[in-house]
């Protein structure tokens, strides 16, 4: 594959000048974008022009797909999910070698992942982007795969041996070579292909594999709530569950003990990370896939769901120079997302930031991130031991659990560093409370607390079937409202509809209590005050409430009274 520089290619084709590069390539310091797409704009190539450099470039043909009619065959070889979410299309299958025309061709892992599925040689070829896309809804065009399709057509596949082998899994380790067998089958990939795939266009944070007596259970958790998809034969079970073993480099004759893996995917030119947790049940494995996704996932503190006076708030508080942050909330409320986007806000060069994290989620650039492994003794507190000698400027502590990690980040804070960490309670004024359990000293506490955040996320109505409606009085009971505190006030919900997969909400929302700890809340600490009296004052100083915080949301028309009753509790 050529290494030259585009802009150097261009030049030996006598297309453009050295001046015309210079100018370019100062557009894009000023703006960003793609140097090819500049000079384009700019006239001094043509689209056809760029093309044929783009395949110099790399090493490949340059071809118009529109003129080219691939056999019925060839196009078979590659789903139509497939095809869409890489943007290639399959032109010619000959000596074991498939060709595909690709939109991006500097992306090469597009054909790195095509080789693992399609188990055959992969080659690319150059073409428009806009000519691929018309290729595609063109060649398969009314052609949708589902998970449920291919289900379909497994159906009438005879389960051989296979039950003999679940049978034995249940109390002893399976043999290595059937279970090998099973992983590799091509069926069993493209199936789990398939189900991954489905899973990540649907942004689902979650994929649960569950083996029980009589079925064999697939589920997706998008939005915080979970949904079964057609549930796979259970002969299959052992098959599916050994091939992600495969992939994550996890012991697959193992089947007694629980174990943890990592899969990097890279889809569309996305990278995607699945972290893989196996669990030894009555019935088989259960695993479940956590679905990283950087592009899904919004780590800038402007997008993350804060009003204008919050957001305010919390970038005061990220400024401070030194003291102690808390992000409260259960499992899965975003306060990973919530901690990652402050530290990407102070982000800067002049600043040293370290990470303790269990795991860590997301890379970020120009942080330092440290993986928490207890089972060496690379625990929080060790960790944060060590990272107070690394000359650190703001710190992030993944979870403070017990009292050790506790008084050490109370030990930065009181020597000028600012330090982000999680609780899990309920609500801001209950991170206090559980902080003294914990056994810290009340004077330590109120001397380097700053603030306190408790979050939840909400389901977004979709925008695509928003419809408005009136609520019952049952409904505005619910949220402790009276018909005559809703006067003028409009409420929506979502009907339902493709955009939504019928559920009525497309994505999520935060909804935040910012609790400021001030002279009042300090002496109430100082004191031992309860929760309640904690609550109190920070009300009367202008904390507002998460179930406050989601009445608004559902006044902006953002949620839905059903989703805030859940999510929240009323407070007096």
């Amino acid at each position: 594959m050529s290494q030259k520089p585009l802009g150097q290619l261009l030049k030996e084709m006598e297309l453009v000048t050295e001046g015309q590069i210079q100018e370019a390539l100062a557009i894009q310091k000023e703006k960003g974008g793609a140097l090819g797409n500049i000079l384009i704009e700019l006239g001094y190539v043509s689209e056809e022009e760029m093309m044929l450099a783009l395949g110099a470039q790399v090493g490949m043909e340059v071809v118009n797909v529109e003129e080219m009619k691939p056999p019925r065959d060839v196009l078979d070889k590659v789903s139509p999910t497939m095809a869409k979410v890489y943007k290639i299309v399959p032109i010619k299958f000959e000596n074991h070698c498939l060709t595909v025309a690709m939109a991006d061709p500097l992306n090469v892992s597009v054909l790195d992942d095509l080789r693992f599925m399609l188990n055959c040689d992969v080659q690319g070829a150059v073409s428009n982007e806009d000519a691929v896309n018309k290729a595609i809804d063109q060649f398969y065009a009314g052609q949708t795969e589902t998970v449920e399709d291919l289900l379909k057509e497994m159906g009438n596949v005879s389960e051989g041996g296979t039950d003999m082998i679940i049978q034995d899994s249940k109390t002893s380790a399976i043999s290595i070579d059937d279970a090998n067998a099973l992983a590799n089958a091509p069926a069993v990939i493209k199936l789990l292909n398939l189900i991954l795939m489905q899973a990540i266009k649907d942004q689902a944070s979650d994929i649960h594999f569950e083996p029980f007596e009589t079925e064999f259970k697939v589920r997706y958790r998008v939005d915080g709530v979970l949904y079964e998809i057609m549930p796979p034969p259970l002969h299959l079970a052992l098959a599916l569950i050994s091939r992600i073993k495969v992939m994550s480099n996890l012991d697959i004759s193992e089947v007694r003990l629980p174990q943890d893996g990592r899969i990097m995917l890279s889809i569309g030119g996305r990278p995607i990370d699945l972290r893989v947790s196996t669990l030894p049940t009555m019935f088989g494995e259960s695993v479940v896939m956590r679905v990283l996704d950087r592009s899904v996932v919004s780590l800038d503190l402007d997008n993350i769901g804060l009003r204008e006076d919050d957001m305010r708030l919390l970038k005061n508080l990220v400024d401070l120079p030194n003291g102690i942050i808390i992000v409260t909330g259960p499992t899965g409320s975003g306060k990973t997302t919530t901690l990652y986007s402050c530290l990407n806000f102070v982000n800067d060069v002049k600043w040293k930031i370290i990470t303790t994290e269990d795991p860590v989620e997301y890379d970020l650039e120009g942080i330092i991130q440290c993986q928490i492994n207890e089972e060496i003794g690379v625990t929080y507190a060790a960790c944060l031991r060590s990272i107070l000698r690394q000359d650190p400027d703001i710190i992030l502590v993944g979870e403070i659990r017990d009292l050790e990690t506790a008084q050490i980040a109370i030990e930065a804070s009181l020597t000028g560093h600012i330090v982000f960490s999680t609780l899990h309670t309920n609500d801001a004024p209950s991170a206090i409370t559980r902080m003294l359990d914990l056994g810290c000293e009340t004077f330590l506490l109120a001397a380097t607390l700053e603030a306190i955040v408790a979050q939840r996320l909400v389901r977004k109505i979709c925008l695509k079937c928003k419809a408005e409606f009136e609520p019952t009085e049952e409904m505005l009971y619910e949220l402790n409202l009276r018909p005559t505190d809703v006067e003028g006030k409009l409420f929506y919900y979502g009907k339902g509809c493709t955009n939504c997969n019928n559920t009525g909400y497309r994505g999520r929302l935060a909804v935040y209590e910012i609790m400021l700890i001030t002279d009042r809340v300090r002496t109430l600490i100082m004191e031992h005050g309860s929760t309640d009296a904690i609550r109190a004052i920070a009300r009367e100083q202008g904390m507002r409430t998460l179930r406050e915080s989601g009445l608004l949301a559902i006044f902006d028309g953002k949620t839905t009274i059903e989703e805030v009753v859940r999510e929240t509790l009323f407070t007096s």
